[in-house]
């Protein structure tokens, strides 16, 4: 059995027992056949398993929360996935205010955990996310314009380089190296074993909604949410999806921190809209607010597969980019496929565009789109129809969400980290000069000299 030599952890070979579960992520399309996973319980494990991958000239792929939205980024046929899953320690310091959380914890672990201690922790919209994949590449959410990016949180890092040597990073050792993981996204730079977050006191109380309007009214409520969401009070996060014609409806959920009469107040520009067929606006101690916004999402029985697209909208959509999104709503199905809208400003805005990787920071509003399948062979066009969209929505935004990643997107350098992407290429050559953890869109590192 020489080929394990060297491997430590729960380690998975193709034809194991446990593979075909090893194999699985949230979106079926991802999926890949690696030789090998390697289960990580701690630091030395993720070490070993990079130093056997580069012995046996393997391809290694780390691995956090299984949601990696496009294909080769977290499995690779032939591959090595560092699985850092099982790394899910949280260590709460209230008196500091910080929390130091394995990078295998899922999102709404540490939502949880915090929250019944009285504390923030920053969350996305699906509890199964890994913070090890979200915290890199930026990690927005519906509490970011009161704290920030998750990655503005992240104040310090455990990493594992190409050569296996263990680095740690804070903003007074290896500070280009924290630079760049707060926002300059995963699979990059090595495998990120440990995070230490800063977090802040949750209110006791918060208030919730959700308000969903017929399929029709969409344009209605998109007008009206795109004038008021970026410039509404920045305690409010707010998220809108409109699902697909067939089938589909308009929900804007989110949460204020704060009391319920005056979220009512503040939400009454969009309640005035249209004809809601359900209005839910509760207020809720702080935990339940988060079980409210974190709903089950189980990564191992979903159906559909998913093509993905992002961007940030400057200033509000247009009636043609309207008339964009319509046709790819009337031509969309599957329950999960349509339009989502997050608003922006706040802290996002407040730090500048160099001041970490994440660079697109002057947005009104933050917008993806996804179509979805179950047929293997209604892959092609629905991927095609997303990029299509992309093509027909490029007047009216600007870069692209990496851990939204869309592989239609040439020279996607530029497009996902801005004008930081020089120094990011920098960072790379100076932490990984061999390439090594590269994958269909990774940072190239800069030439020296």
């Amino acid at each position: 059995m020489t080929a394990r030599a060297g491997l430590t952890g729960r380690v998975i070979f193709r034809g194991d027992p446990g593979y075909e579960a090893a194999r699985k992520n949230w979106d079926p399309h991802t999926d890949r056949y690696p030789k090998v996973f390697v289960f990580a319980q701690r630091t030395q494990d993720v070490a070993n398993a990079i130093k056997w991958a580069r012995k046996h000239n393997v391809p290694i792929r780390p691995r956090s929360g299984r949601h990696s939205l496009e294909v080769n980024l977290s499995q690779v046929n032939g591959g090595l996935v560092i699985d850092v899953s099982d790394m899910n320690k949280i260590k709460l310091n209230r008196k500091n205010g910080t929390a130091i959380v394995g990078t295998g914890n899922r999102v709404g672990r540490i939502a949880h955990a915090l929250a019944r201690q009285g504390f923030i922790a920053p969350f996305g919209d699906s509890p199964t996310v890994g913070i090890g994949g979200i915290t890199l590449g930026g990690g927005i959410g519906p509490l970011q314009r009161t704290i920030g990016l998750i990655s503005d949180n992240l104040l310090e890092l455990e990493m594992v380089d190409a050569n296996g040597k263990v680095i740690r990073a804070n903003k007074h050792r290896n500070a280009d190296l924290l630079w760049a993981s707060r926002g300059g996204g995963g699979g990059n730079f090595g495998v990120y074993t440990r995070y230490k977050l800063k977090v802040l006191r949750a209110p006791a109380q918060a208030t919730v909604y959700r308000i969903i309007w017929p399929w029709n009214q969409f344009e209605r409520v998109l007008r009206a949410w795109q004038k008021w969401a970026p410039s509404v009070n920045t305690k409010l996060g707010s998220e809108l999806t409109i699902g697909p014609k067939k089938g589909g409806s308009v929900t804007m959920e989110g949460l204020y921190l704060g009391p319920r009469s005056e979220a009512l107040r503040l939400l009454q520009p969009l309640t005035s809209v249209g004809t809601p067929t359900s209005k839910i606006i509760r207020q809720v101690p702080y935990p339940e607010a988060v079980s409210f916004l974190l709903p089950p999402d189980p990564v191992l029985t979903q159906r559909y597969s998913n093509q993905f697209s992002s961007g940030f909208a400057r200033r509000p959509f247009p009636n043609k980019a309207i008339r964009s999104m319509r046709q790819f709503l009337e031509n969309v199905e599957g329950e999960d496929a349509g339009f989502f809208f997050l608003n922006w400003g706040g802290a996002v805005s407040r730090k500048s565009p160099a001041s970490t990787a994440f660079y697109w920071r002057k947005a009104k509003f933050y917008v993806e789109w996804n179509s979805s399948w179950i047929k293997q062979s209604d892959g092609p066009k629905n991927i095609a129809i997303v990029r299509q969209t992309r093509r027909n929505l490029q007047p009216f935004i600007v870069g692209s969400y990496i851990n939204v990643p869309d592989q239609g997107i040439k020279n996607s350098g530029p497009v996902y980290y801005g004008a930081n992407y020089p120094r990011l290429r920098k960072v790379k050559a100076k932490y990984d000069p061999k390439n090594v953890f590269r994958n269909p869109q990774s940072i190239t590192p800069a030439r020296r000299g």
